[in-house]
């Protein structure tokens, strides 16, 4: 590959790419651990993480090795046959979640899609018509429409009718309001333990206590949506271990490959038997590439510590944050924190922040218009947050 310097690079990649995304001016080339350097050689702390995926840092040695070994085996071979990594990889999920059963796809959005069509399917089974899902106002929950609306075989919609499935709002942290949205042709709720792309808005315990009581007694399906605050990122394996429930349904992704496109769905047995041969599928979905990593990243998660020092970071990271807002009190409005799912909540547009951070050669994002979300590798070191706080702490005192 013909590598040239960044300047000719973004102006190749205006010729050719669809312009989706706003990037600033730099190639990444190359990480390791929670580093990445860009073409031009400069370093950076990554507290981004890849929004959530490189939960180990960059380049992991053990998910590499699996990469490298399970390539030189098989990289692909669909869903027609079995493959090995995968049955582990469910098998390895299984046993360490509430749920029975795990449907994989390539994305978060693939594996709520998977829980969305699921939900109804197992009314559709029992002769209701349920097909309503009640979700938050400021979740998120993926980028694609249903396609399956669009697909002009009867045999794949009829079990789905009628097509979309229709959502209906509610407030995140209020009973109250999922009671009101609520109405009998209401299949599921889908809620994130912690909204991420909504600012770090985490569900509180009596929120969660509520909500599984009030799907109990209506008989309907709480589905959690762990994609970026499950496996690791709040210092349990999965969020829900946070609260005294389970949800009906969880959905993955985000860390799951190691860095390859992996989601999955795991579901409870009586609900994942409502898919039969034919139902649902994926030609990608479960790759023995992506299902390798993803065996090597669990084997990480389980056996280094990686979780209780995540929770031990988590209150080193809140404590110096804690420090800032008394020093800013007119410019940090809150902080948010569980695990190493971290929000700076600003009184100001919190993008001026992301892009001199940049300049201090740290990488983070702003989210619901204010908040500063950082999602570091479960990897980061005490030193490296003290160099993220002074850095904030010397931009807080420009701007302030």
């Amino acid at each position: 590959m013909n590598i040239k310097n960044t300047k000719e690079l973004i102006e190749e990649e205006g010729k050719y790419l669809i312009q989706t995304y706003k990037q600033p001016e730099m190639v990444l080339d190359r990480g390791e651990g929670t580093k990445v350097w860009d073409i031009e050689g400069k370093m950076y702390y990554d507290f981004i993480g890849g929004i959530a995926v490189n939960s180990l840092g960059y380049c992991h040695p053990g998910i590499v090795e699996a990469i490298h070994k399970q390539s030189e085996k098989l990289i692909h071979c669909s869903n027609l046959f079995y493959n090995a990594p995968q049955i582990l990889l469910a098998r390895e999920l299984v046993n360490n979640s509430c749920g029975d059963r795990v449907f994989f796809g390539n994305s978060g959005a693939e594996a709520n899609e998977a829980a969305i069509k699921l939900a109804v399917k197992y009314f559709k089974e029992q002769g209701k018509e349920k097909f309503k899902i009640i979700y938050m106002k400021d979740s998120f929950h993926g980028r694609t429409i249903a396609t399956l609306a669009a697909t002009g075989k009867y045999k794949y919609q009829k079990d789905y009718l009628s097509l979309l499935p229709a959502f209906k709002q509610a407030i995140f942290n209020d009973l109250d309001s999922i009671k009101d949205a609520y109405d009998e042709n209401v299949a599921a709720v889908l809620v994130e333990p912690v909204q991420g792309e909504g600012g770090i808005n985490i569900a509180t315990v009596e929120f969660m206590e509520g909500l599984r009581e009030f799907c109990d007694s209506k008989g309907i399906l709480l589905i959690f949506d762990e994609i970026q605050c499950g496996l690791g990122r709040t210092g349990k394996m999965f969020a829900y271990q946070n609260y005294n429930i389970e949800p009906d349904m969880l959905t993955l992704a985000k860390p799951l490959g190691g860095g390859l496109p992996l989601g999955a769905l795991i579901a409870k047995e009586k609900i994942a038997s409502a898919y039969k041969p034919g139902d649902h599928g994926t030609t990608f979905g479960g790759n023995p590439v992506a299902c390798a990593a993803a065996l090597a990243f669990l084997e990480v998660l389980e056996e280094d510590g990686l979780l209780a020092e995540c929770q031990k970071k988590s209150k080193y990271f809140q404590k110096n944050l804690e420090l800032l807002k008394t020093n800013y009190p007119g410019l940090i409005k809150e902080i948010r924190v569980i695990g190493l799912m971290v929000g700076l909540e600003l009184e100001k547009d919190g993008l001026v922040v992301v892009k001199k951070m940049l300049d201090e050669g740290i990488l983070i994002n702003c989210t619901a218009g204010n908040v500063l979300r950082f999602l570091p590798p479960l990897i980061v070191q005490e030193k490296e947050i003290d160099y993220l706080v002074n850095a904030l702490d010397k931009i807080f005192k420009e701007i302030k």
